[in-house]
């Protein structure tokens, strides 16, 4: 188990990566919010010691994803309608940003993860293969019809 300055640290630096991975999944605050103290919780229990801080943040987005991906097929989330609150969230995005964000959410969630893992985190494509465990020339076609379907949403804007 870890201690308490352990968990304060990973929560101090990763707790935005968290939160997003969960927004992009969830669209819901409070569903993003259980699954935030859940993935915390499981790193103050993991045993094991992380190899480097890289390792370390690339095993708290593997937890997260899988734990949005397992609420999303429980038997609680198919029974009852989320909350929505995007437009809470919408609005306190900047204007010029907001038409992005929109098109990036509507995607399906297998093109919203890898864009975004490789536009927001900056990973490469041979790391978010690691992460998902996909075929690295799966992640560049993911990438890439992606980054046609927003350039369609978006009215043939360029996303780069």
């Amino acid at each position: 188990m870890r201690s308490e300055q352990e968990a304060e640290r990973a929560i101090e630096l990763y707790a935005d990566t968290v939160r997003r991975i969960c927004m992009l999944y969830l669209k819901s605050n409070s569903d993003t919010e259980d699954i935030f103290q859940n993935v915390f919780l499981k790193y103050v229990l993991y045993p094991h010691a992380f190899e480097n801080e890289e390792h370390e943040k690339a095993w708290l987005i593997r937890v997260t994803i899988n734990a949005c991906k397992d609420y999303i097929k429980s038997f609680f989330r198919s029974r009852t309608v989320p909350l929505e609150e995007m437009e809470e969230i919408m609005a306190e995005i900047p204007d010029d940003h907001s038409d992005v964000l929109e098109a990036v959410l509507s995607l399906p969630v297998k093109y919203r993860t890898v864009v975004y893992l490789y536009f927001y985190e900056q990973y490469s494509a041979v790391e978010i293969s690691r992460l998902l465990g996909k075929k690295v020339n799966t992640v560049y076609t993911l990438l890439a019809r992606a980054k046609a379907m927003l350039k369609e949403q978006l009215g043939g804007e360029e996303f780069e």
